[in-house]
């Protein structure tokens, strides 16, 4: 790989940002495409494709041969509130290849003890996200019900364009997460992104359970199948 093409892939790869390094088989000549400029490329369908799964693959077009070489940061999930479905959650989540940062001020619920082997933080979200900000790989779960510790993540993670964003309770609070998030301006259309509430429909009633539903639903929301994707 030429050195310029390396440095500008390690640079995409340190902002956390997607990329596909695009190899002629032919000619070894190789090239740089970042994700906002997959539409407007000649290989516009396989690289759309590529960021969509991740995975390198070889593919024909017009007559030539090309290597496609993918390159995603790892997903990370940000659960908010070091409660019992973030610790059924938490080691599923590792074992499905997340990244994971447990976020709860509340040193009576954040302790090492109930979040072995996870990154834990026993601090505000607007401290920890100051130091880890989110960005369009992460997928945010606020579970705590307590909009002094939920509302500011999920503003964050609507404003990072985070792949999910999805909150624990009723409608009925859900409604009251809405009023309050507008009220701080956040848009109707971005509002709309957050799913509530969070999980999978698949009858889920204990803490375990629910990780399930929230897991699956955070997985389809990365692989492009989750509510409102194409195909």
């Amino acid at each position: 790989m030429e050195r310029a093409l390396l440095l500008s892939l390690n640079e995409e790869r340190r902002a956390r940002r997607a990329a596909i390094v695009v190899t002629d088989l032919e000619t070894g000549s190789g090239r740089l495409v970042r994700q906002a400029e997959a539409l407007q490329d000649p290989l516009d369908e396989a690289l759309r494709e590529g960021f969509r799964s991740g995975k390198s693959r070889q593919i024909e077009s017009d007559g030539r041969t090309f290597f496609l070489n993918v390159h995603l940061p790892s997903p990370r999930l940000v659960v908010i509130g070091a409660v019992h479905i973030s610790q059924a959650l938490a080691p599923m989540a590792r074992i499905a290849g997340f990244e994971l940062d447990v976020i709860d001020p509340r040193t009576a619920f954040a302790t090492p003890d109930r979040f072995a082997g996870s990154n834990l933080h026993a601090d505000w979200p607007q401290e920890v996200l100051a130091r880890q900000p989110l960005d369009a790989f992460c997928a945010l779960a606020a579970l705590t019900h307590d909009p002094k510790i939920d509302d500011f993540p999920l503003q964050a993670a609507l404003e990072a364009g985070c792949f999910y964003v999805g909150a624990l309770g009723s409608r009925k609070t859900h409604a009251r997460r809405l009023e309050r998030l507008a009220a701080n301006g956040v848009p109707e259309d971005k509002l709309q992104k957050i799913r509530a509430p969070i999980g999978l429909d698949i009858g889920a009633s204990n803490p375990a359970e629910i990780a399930v539903a929230v897991l699956g639903e955070v997985i389809a929301a990365l692989r492009g199948k989750g509510p409102g994707a194409a195909g």
